[in-house]
């Protein structure tokens, strides 16, 4: 590296504090060497997203981010950025996750429609007048994936309900190893529903917010959020968009699960309203179904979630 881009280093092995707003490069304990006939692709944990914690990995010799490179061999390094929270890190954590794909893995739009008439892949939010029932095939969106709405009413006549959260300016730190461990509304303010069912976005302002369907991921596939679509607006909708198989699904016996959405406008307000098209899911193949699915005896955290913060804060 360049020292003169460096202003310390510091060891992670006992734990150590990340500033909020300043720029980390950490060395990765793992290393790849694919061959010529993968490549592969990264994005934050759930947890990681949550807790608005931007992260990259970074390979040698390529000219973007998160995207390997069929072949590579060598090591792998992670850019850390706290937005929100000062947070404390200890080496053996896991921020990230890595995939392996081969060949064209897109589910094309076509074949998403059928997938959903065989197979519904929406539902109805648990909290509308036709919960438990799966979209109408006639309103299903798609281009290049899955549309999806943004949720600003949350339970159906009650005026009162939280249908977010916003992040506070708070300088207390987290750490990333206590589970259930912080009180929510020291770091979050909640965001009740509007008379108009609306809700303005300010830039730079850090939301979690939910969407208005229920998602479900087959075995045969997973999915992903696409970070930014034009179509739906200049801001970033999540920072850790991956649907492992099962999500939503389990074996079959679940009807979809809410997606929760990591939101940051940039540059200027954003007014938002109940039911807007708001953010796209992209569905891909599995080379086959794995024999074990997400949620299904493994703890995973948030496949019944509804409108859920990070596991480090108390229900």
């Amino acid at each position: 590296y360049q020292s003169d881009l460096v202003m310390y280093e510091m060891d992670l092995s006992g734990g150590a504090i990340l500033e909020k707003g300043h720029v980390y490069l950490v060395p990765l304990l793992e290393s790849l060497r694919l061959p010529k006939s993968l490549r592969a692709r990264t994005n934050p944990k759930s947890t990681t997203g949550r807790l608005d914690i931007f992260t990259r990995v970074i390979t040698d010799l390529n000219i973007g981010f998160d995207e390997i490179r069929a072949g590579y061999s060598g090591p792998l390094y992670l850019e850390i950025v706290p937005r929100s929270f000062t947070i404390k890190v200890k080496t053996g954590m896991s921020l990230n996750q890595l995939r392996l794909v081969r060949g064209a893995a897109l589910v094309p739009d076509a074949r998403l429609r059928a997938q959903h008439k065989a197979d519904p892949l929406l539902y109805h939010n648990r909290d509308s007048a036709e919960s438990g029932t799966p979209i109408s095939a006639r309103d299903i969106r798609t281009d290049q994936g899955l549309f999806l709405l943004i949720d600003l009413r949350g339970s159906e006549g009650d005026r009162d309900t939280i249908i977010g959260y916003r992040a506070k300016k708070n300088s207390q730190v987290i750490d990333l190893a206590k589970i259930k461990y912080y009180a929510a509304l020291d770091f979050w303010e909640p965001i009740r529903r509007h008379r108009n069912d609306s809700l303005l976005l300010e830039p730079e302002e850090f939301y979690i917010l939910a969407s208005k369907e229920r998602i479900r991921v087959p075995p045969g596939y997973a999915a992903e959020m696409v970070a930014y679509e034009a179509a739906c607006g200049e801001l970033r909708t999540h920072y850790a968009g991956f649907f492992d198989p099962g999500f939503g699904y389990g074996r079959g016996e679940i009807k979809g699960t809410p997606v929760v959405l990591e939101v940051r406008p940039h540059d200027v307000p954003f007014l938002i309203h109940d039911g807007q098209t708001f953010f796209k899911v992209v569905y891909e193949k599995m080379m086959e179904p794995p024999s074990q699915v997400y949620g299904a005896g493994m703890g995973s955290s948030y496949q019944q979630q509804g409108l859920t913060l990070s596991k480090h804060f108390k229900s």
